[in-house]
């Protein structure tokens, strides 16, 4: 099969999944909305996938209540991931990070965190494309570090994180674990 083919296929098989999924999903729960922290990091937005990731997002059933393009200087993304300070890791992080700027949203839905991260995938973005080829992370992801976007891995970490960046509370609020890049 050509490449064009196969593009076809799993984007009609995303979009597939996707209106499944926003139709006859579970409904579970209070419907109480949630909300989590989406961020489009520098390889997505220089990539130019942030309308189309905001399409699927949207498409997905979210609202996006906020959003702001920030470039991340060194303190500032040093702050956000204190958590990987020790890491080996965490110096080319904050090196990509800090390489261009990135889109953060408030992202709303019932079970927002959790939804979110379905959406998004596999922090591995190698990983992502071959066991979960609708994800964002396996459209527009390259590797683990260069995967696209970031989602919070707890109901805890996206309030944190919501904070932070919009300033809804204090900002010395404890750094908290988590494991999502």
């Amino acid at each position: 099969m050509t490449v064009g083919i196969i593009q076809f296929i799993t984007r009609f098989l995303f979009f597939s999944v996707l209106i499944l999924f926003r139709c006859c999903g579970s409904s579970k729960g209070s419907g109480e909305k949630e909300r989590t922290l989406g961020v489009i990091k520098p390889d997505g937005f220089s990539g130019n996938y942030t309308e189309r990731i905001k399409e699927v997002i949207v498409e997905y059933g979210f609202n996006i209540n906020k959003e702001m393009v920030i470039q991340l200087d060194e303190e500032l993304a040093a702050k956000f991931y204190a958590e990987h300070s020790s890491k080996s890791f965490f110096s080319s992080l904050i090196k990509y990070m800090t390489s261009g700027p990135v889109l953060v949203m408030i992202l709303e839905k019932e079970n927002a965190v959790a939804h979110w991260r379905d959406l998004i995938g596999p922090t591995d973005a190698g990983k992502a494309k071959l066991t979960h080829p609708q994800s964002i992370r396996a459209m527009c992801g390259v590797d683990l570090e260069k995967n696209c976007v970031h989602g919070s891995d707890s109901h805890q970490s996206a309030e944190r994180e919501i904070a932070f960046f919009f300033k809804e509370t204090p900002s010395d609020e404890a750094v908290e674990k988590h494991d999502e890049l």
